[in-house]
Protein backbone atom coordinates (compact mmCIF):
# COMPACT_ATOMS: atom_id res chain seq x y z
CA UNK A 1 0.00 0.00 0.00
CA UNK A 2 2.86 2.48 0.79
CA UNK A 3 3.99 2.16 -2.81
CA UNK A 4 0.72 2.73 -3.87
CA UNK A 5 0.57 5.89 -1.73
CA UNK A 6 4.23 7.04 -3.41
CA UNK A 7 2.83 6.54 -6.69
CA UNK A 8 -0.06 8.35 -6.23
CA UNK A 9 1.82 11.66 -4.76
CA UNK A 10 4.46 11.04 -7.06
CA UNK A 11 2.40 11.83 -10.29
CA UNK A 12 -0.27 13.78 -8.58
CA UNK A 13 -3.00 11.37 -9.04
CA UNK A 14 -7.07 12.15 -8.42
CA UNK A 15 -9.78 9.61 -8.22
CA UNK A 16 -10.95 8.61 -11.56
CA UNK A 17 -14.96 8.26 -12.20
CA UNK A 18 -14.01 5.17 -13.63
CA UNK A 19 -12.17 3.55 -10.64
CA UNK A 20 -8.65 4.17 -9.97
CA UNK A 21 -6.73 7.09 -10.16
CA UNK A 22 -5.28 9.49 -13.34
CA UNK A 23 -3.86 12.38 -14.12
CA UNK A 24 -3.42 13.71 -17.97
CA UNK A 25 -0.02 14.34 -18.77
CA UNK A 26 -0.38 15.67 -22.10
CA UNK A 27 -2.70 17.30 -24.74
CA UNK A 28 -1.91 17.93 -28.03
CA UNK A 29 -1.67 21.73 -29.06
CA UNK A 30 -2.89 20.28 -32.56
CA UNK A 31 -6.76 20.89 -32.75
CA UNK A 32 -8.65 18.60 -35.19
CA UNK A 33 -11.99 17.50 -36.78
CA UNK A 34 -13.29 14.34 -34.83
CA UNK A 35 -14.06 12.21 -38.28
CA UNK A 36 -17.11 10.38 -35.79
CA UNK A 37 -19.17 13.03 -34.48
CA UNK A 38 -17.55 16.14 -36.20
CA UNK A 39 -16.50 17.71 -33.01
CA UNK A 40 -13.01 19.78 -32.82
CA UNK A 41 -10.26 17.92 -30.41
CA UNK A 42 -7.10 17.97 -29.64
CA UNK A 43 -5.23 15.27 -31.44
CA UNK A 44 -4.06 13.61 -29.13
CA UNK A 45 -4.11 13.07 -25.01
CA UNK A 46 -2.61 10.96 -22.87
CA UNK A 47 -2.65 9.80 -18.77
CA UNK A 48 -1.02 8.31 -15.71
CA UNK A 49 -3.65 5.43 -14.76
CA UNK A 50 -3.36 3.56 -11.99
CA UNK A 51 -5.44 0.77 -10.36
CA UNK A 52 -4.49 -0.97 -6.87
CA UNK A 53 -5.34 -4.33 -5.86
CA UNK A 54 -9.32 -4.93 -6.00
CA UNK A 55 -9.84 -1.27 -7.99
CA UNK A 56 -11.60 -1.53 -11.04
CA UNK A 57 -11.94 0.59 -14.59
CA UNK A 58 -15.31 -0.16 -14.62
CA UNK A 59 -17.26 -0.77 -17.90
CA UNK A 60 -17.14 2.39 -20.23
CA UNK A 61 -16.20 3.14 -23.43
CA UNK A 62 -14.65 6.44 -25.86
CA UNK A 63 -15.77 7.35 -28.63
CA UNK A 64 -12.42 7.59 -30.34
CA UNK A 65 -9.57 4.71 -29.85
CA UNK A 66 -7.62 4.08 -26.77
CA UNK A 67 -4.37 2.62 -26.31
CA UNK A 68 -3.20 1.21 -23.01
CA UNK A 69 0.73 1.23 -21.72
CA UNK A 70 2.07 -0.96 -19.42
CA UNK A 71 4.88 0.89 -17.45
CA UNK A 72 5.10 -0.97 -14.07
CA UNK A 73 3.65 -3.34 -11.14
CA UNK A 74 1.21 -6.22 -11.68
CA UNK A 75 0.29 -7.06 -15.28
CA UNK A 76 -3.46 -5.31 -16.38
CA UNK A 77 -6.80 -7.28 -16.98
CA UNK A 78 -8.43 -5.40 -19.80
CA UNK A 79 -11.73 -6.49 -21.36
CA UNK A 80 -13.45 -5.33 -24.28
CA UNK A 81 -17.07 -6.10 -25.73
CA UNK A 82 -17.63 -5.08 -29.23
CA UNK A 83 -21.23 -5.74 -29.38
CA UNK A 84 -20.38 -9.56 -30.52
CA UNK A 85 -18.01 -10.76 -28.40
CA UNK A 86 -16.24 -10.79 -25.11
CA UNK A 87 -12.32 -10.56 -25.00
CA UNK A 88 -9.91 -10.12 -22.29
CA UNK A 89 -6.25 -8.96 -23.18
CA UNK A 90 -3.54 -9.22 -20.35
CA UNK A 91 -0.92 -6.20 -20.86
CA UNK A 92 2.71 -6.32 -18.45
CA UNK A 93 3.30 -10.24 -19.26
CA UNK A 94 4.78 -10.20 -22.68
CA UNK A 95 2.69 -7.70 -24.17
CA UNK A 96 2.56 -4.37 -22.95
CA UNK A 97 0.40 -2.07 -24.84
CA UNK A 98 -3.45 -2.98 -26.25
CA UNK A 99 -5.51 -0.55 -28.71
CA UNK A 100 -9.07 -0.51 -27.87
CA UNK A 101 -11.03 0.92 -30.43
CA UNK A 102 -13.48 3.64 -30.23
CA UNK A 103 -16.97 2.91 -29.46
CA UNK A 104 -15.83 -0.57 -27.92
CA UNK A 105 -16.91 -1.41 -24.01
CA UNK A 106 -14.08 -1.82 -21.92
CA UNK A 107 -13.23 -2.17 -18.30
CA UNK A 108 -10.25 -3.18 -16.27
CA UNK A 109 -8.16 -4.53 -13.17
CA UNK A 110 -4.86 -5.43 -12.07
CA UNK A 111 -4.53 -9.02 -11.30
CA UNK A 112 -2.06 -8.17 -8.60
CA UNK A 113 -1.16 -5.48 -6.15
CA UNK A 114 -1.13 -2.23 -8.48
CA UNK A 115 -0.88 -1.55 -12.22
CA UNK A 116 0.56 1.66 -13.09
CA UNK A 117 -0.09 2.03 -17.65
CA UNK A 118 -0.71 5.03 -19.70
CA UNK A 119 -3.20 5.67 -21.72
CA UNK A 120 -3.60 7.67 -24.89
CA UNK A 121 -6.78 8.92 -27.12
CA UNK A 122 -6.37 9.86 -30.67
CA UNK A 123 -8.59 12.46 -31.44
CA UNK A 124 -8.20 13.54 -27.90
CA UNK A 125 -10.15 12.19 -24.94
CA UNK A 126 -12.50 14.52 -23.89
CA UNK A 127 -15.62 13.73 -20.99
CA UNK A 128 -18.13 14.33 -23.65
CA UNK A 129 -17.06 11.51 -25.99
CA UNK A 130 -16.98 9.12 -22.91
CA UNK A 131 -20.13 7.06 -21.29
CA UNK A 132 -20.60 4.11 -18.89
CA UNK A 133 -23.13 1.58 -18.93
CA UNK A 134 -26.54 2.35 -17.94
CA UNK A 135 -28.52 0.27 -15.69
CA UNK A 136 -31.21 0.26 -18.59
CA UNK A 137 -28.70 -0.76 -20.85
CA UNK A 138 -29.24 -4.44 -22.86
CA UNK A 139 -25.80 -5.12 -22.51
CA UNK A 140 -26.30 -5.62 -18.66
CA UNK A 141 -27.14 -9.02 -18.69
CA UNK A 142 -24.65 -9.87 -21.03
CA UNK A 143 -21.90 -8.56 -18.46
CA UNK A 144 -23.37 -9.33 -15.18
CA UNK A 145 -23.18 -13.41 -16.19
CA UNK A 146 -19.85 -12.66 -17.48
CA UNK A 147 -18.14 -10.00 -15.23
CA UNK A 148 -20.81 -9.28 -12.10
CA UNK A 149 -17.95 -7.95 -9.55
CA UNK A 150 -17.85 -4.82 -12.79
CA UNK A 151 -21.67 -4.34 -12.83
CA UNK A 152 -21.91 -3.85 -9.27
CA UNK A 153 -21.63 0.13 -10.15
CA UNK A 154 -23.77 0.48 -12.69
Amino acid sequence: MKKIQEIIAKYQLQPHPEGGYFREVYRSEQILNSPINGQQRNAVTHIYFLLANGQISRFHKVLHDEIWNFYEGSPLKLIEFDGNRIQETIIGEGDYFKVIKGGVYQAAESIGEYSLVGCSVAPGFDFNDFSFITGESSLIKVFESNYPEFIRFV
